[in-house]
């Protein structure tokens, strides 16, 4: 029984390694790239980021930058690969995201 357990715990560890918290999965100071973004999530999960040449191809697209405490992001909204606004969030302890 003890090894049905163990082995499960070794083919699930890379699963939950994972799930890290924003501030070790993303860069600080360093843009990335989203084709959506929706504040109102709920807790609040960036999702997968691509790469400039993914996302200046599209009508709109988000640049998110983290900062150095990992509390809050600035995003910026860019419609037909021009700037419409910039807005600032904090994430609360929820996971939640206040505007600024």
């Amino acid at each position: 029984m003890k090894r049905i357990i163990a082995a499960i715990c070794a083919i699930l560890l890379p699963f939950g390694a994972g799930a890290t918290a924003l501030p070790e999965k993303f860069q600080p100071g360093t843009p990335y790239y989203f084709d959506r973004f929706d504040p109102a999530q709920k807790p609040w999960a960036p999702g997968q980021s691509l790469n400039i040449e993914e996302v200046f191809k599209n009508y709109q697209y988000y640049e998110i930058v983290f900062d150095r405490s990992g509390q809050g992001i600035t995003v910026k909204h860019y419609i037909q690969n021009r700037l419409e606004r910039s807005d600032r969030f904090s994430v609360g302890a929820d996971g939640a995201l206040e505007a600024k």
